[in-house]
Parts: structure tokens; C-alpha cells; sequence
């Protein structure tokens, strides 16, 4: 698995921990830096930084709305 650098919405700390504990770099999304992600973990919940990170990262958005921090590790594992 290679390390990736990810954006992770500052409401979803579970799944930053999940993500972090598996080696990738997290950092707390914002308007700022997701272009600087290979991937954007948004909550779905604030349209506003949803609409950014697609802007800056559109094959790398995934909305976490309904899934477990496992469902968000493997998105992003099993990805192209």
C-alpha cells in the first residue's frame, strides 16, 4: 500500500485515526489544501467544503456520509 496524503473533514476524527494508524498522512481539510491531497473525506454534511474538494480533486472526493472508517480505508485502498 502506498502512503497517500489525505484530507480528512475535521468532523470525521475516526476515520483521520483509522486512516493515520494505517501510515497515510492525514491532514484536517480546508479550503487550502485539498488541492494538495490524493484524496478529500468529506462528511457530506458542509456543502461548501464538498463543492471545494471536488473542485481541487475530482477523481479523489469521497463522501463518507453512511460508511464506517474500515468503508472509507478500503475505498481509498481498493481505488485506481
Amino acid at each position: 500500500m502506498a502512503k497517500k496524503r489525505i484530507g480528512v473533514e475535521n468532523t470525521l476524527s475516526d476515520i483521520a485515526q483509522t486512516l493515520k494508524n494505517q501510515g497515510h498522512d492525514v491532514v484536517n481539510l480546508d479550503e487550502n489544501n485539498a488541492a494538495d491531497c490524493d484524496y478529500c473525506v468529506v462528511s457530506g454534511q458542509n456543502k461548501h467544503l464538498f463543492e471545494v474538494s471536488q473542485r481541487a480533486n475530482m477523481a479523489g472526493v469521497i463522501n463518507a456520509d453512511g460508511m464506517t472508517a474500515d468503508d472509507v480505508l478500503n475505498s481509498i485502498d481498493h481505488s485506481f
